[in-house]
């Protein structure tokens, strides 16, 4: 009795046939803005701390500081309309106003948000790295003898110089070859590509 013939294994399908949903981005990255923070926090805590032990001394039966006493005795006297009253609510809005755009917006601009295959994992590009790869395939062109690329988070500017060929074959190379290293970059959304062509400038 002649035994039986391994088989190879086989995939199950998914019945449905949906294909696998499309990479979502990573999203923004938030920056920990340390530094106002800790700026912040210490302006606080130091005026908390010299008002606590003012209001302290008060209740101790010393006289108040006497920044305290002339601070109350300015806001008593100065009306509301006055240069310095408007100049320090002026120079409090300000900051408050940017503490408040710190607090609402991500930061963090030199980083390019990647596509996440999966749910747990976040990816980010450096804009840098971005156009260091996207100078690297432009120079691959032939006819192109310098580039210089900008990244943004929207626009991809590149101005190349290119010594030999004409103009507009470079131009549409360029185009075809950084167009592919846009989409090999793994971003959700691709940068708009601009690409300019010239002539090296003449010496002398």
């Amino acid at each position: 009795m002649s035994e039986p013939q391994p088989t190879a294994p086989t995939l199950e399908k998914d019945p449905g046939g949906a294909p696998p949903a499309p990479a979502e981005g990573s999203g923004r990255f938030w920056s920990p803005r340390r530094v106002p923070v800790a700026v912040v926090a210490v302006l606080l805590l130091g005026g908390a701390g010299l008002l606590l032990y003012d209001i302290v001394a008060v209740r101790a039966h010393h006289p108040a500081m006497h920044w305290r006493r002339a601070l109350a005795r300015q806001l008593a006297e100065r009306p509301l309309d006055d240069g310095w009253v408007l100049a320090g609510a002026a120079v409090a809005a300000v900051l408050g106003l940017w503490l408040i755009v710190l607090a609402v917006t991500p930061g963090l601009r030199g980083l390019l948000s990647m596509r996440r295959p999966h749910p747990h994992v976040r990816a980010a590009l450096r804009r840098d790295a971005a156009a260091l790869v996207l100078r690297d395939r432009a120079l691959d062109v032939s006819g192109v003898r310098s580039v210089r690329v900008r990244m943004g988070r929207k626009k991809a500017d590149v101005r190349a110089v290119a010594h030999f060929r004409d103009l507009d074959e470079v131009g549409a190379d360029l185009h075809t070859v950084l167009s592919e290293a846009l989409q090999g970059l793994g971003l959700p959304r691709p940068p708009t590509l601009s690409v300019q062509v010239a002539r090296p400038g003449r010496r002398g």
